[in-house]
């Protein structure tokens, strides 16, 4: 590897495999992550939605509080670090 590495590192091995790749690799590596993801969260209501319909301010604060409790729940995974 570089010069003043130990070679001990937590990502060493991803580097050195990097230098002895890096001539003849074509790409970038993140296209071949894994596929698949998670599908967003969603709010379920009682009714059917429509475009009349009298519960918008009901509709609207319950996605609001949900918003928000995701808010929340981020800020927490950052405050446990």
């Amino acid at each position: 590897m570089a010069v003043g590495g130990s070679g001990n590192g937590l990502y060493d091995h991803l580097y050195r495999r990097f230098f002895e790749n890096r001539d003849r690799h074509k790409g970038y590596d993140f296209q071949h992550a894994p596929g698949g993801s998670v599908s967003p969260p969603t709010v379920t209501f009682n009714q059917r939605l429509r475009w009349w319909t009298w519960d918008r301010w009901q509709r609207r604060k319950k996605i609001l509080a949900e918003r928000d409790r995701l808010q929340r729940e981020i800020l927490e995974i950052k405050q446990d670090r």
